[in-house]
């Protein structure tokens, strides 16, 4: 009996093996660099003030999340440009860290570290549209799972950290290995193609 090498053996995990190492070194990468308060007064990447794309995202996040909320409630209000509040008491803050822009940093990276099959430049072309097309994906989640964490607080306050810590945050990342699996399953094989 011929003993495989462990190249041989991991060989048919590799992509998910690089789907694994890549989403934790990039969530660690920025959780490393990147620093800021709860309301995004200050935000930092590596020493250097990053503030305003976060200010401007946390902002336009609330906004949205504001206006979709106001579709079903009346008794929605936004007393400053981050809250969100209802009549109940209830209500949340989006801060900076809210803005998606960390899902879209990692989308980034996954998608970058998808190997070819073959040393085939047209990969880059399906990443090329690709990459934009997750970023958009990562922007509408942002929205709809503040917006449904909003909604769901409203009578329930004592939910926000499941549903925000937990919940919600699983099944953004599960979105994310379901594009990437499109990506690798179904775009990545049309590079081989022509």
């Amino acid at each position: 009996m011929k003993c495989l090498s462990l190249k041989q053996r991991f060989e048919p995990y590799r992509d998910v093996i690089v789907f694994i190492v890549t989403l934790l070194v990039a969530n660690y990468a920025w959780k490393w660099t990147m620093q800021g308060d709860d309301y995004g007064s200050q935000v930092t990447w590596l020493g250097l003030d990053v503030t305003a794309p976060f200010e401007f995202m946390a902002c336009h996040v609330a906004s949205a999340v504001f206006w979709l909320v106001s579709l079903f409630r009346d008794t929605v209000f936004m007393p400053d440009e981050h809250t969100i509040r209802f009549a109940s008491g209830s209500g949340t803050t989006i801060v900076w860290a809210c803005s998606g822009l960390k899902q879209s940093f990692i989308w980034f990276c996954l998608i970058l570290t998808v190997l070819p099959v073959n040393a085939n430049a047209r990969l880059w072309l399906h990443k090329l549209w690709y990459i934009p097309l997750g970023w958009v994906v990562c922007y509408a989640v942002n929205i709809l799972r503040l917006f449904a964490i909003a909604m769901l607080i409203e009578h329930h306050p004592e939910w926000f950290h499941m549903l925000h810590d937990y919940v919600f945050k699983y099944l953004f990342y599960a979105i994310l290995f379901g594009m990437w699996v499109i990506f690798v399953e179904k775009i990545r094989p049309l590079s081989l193609s022509h």
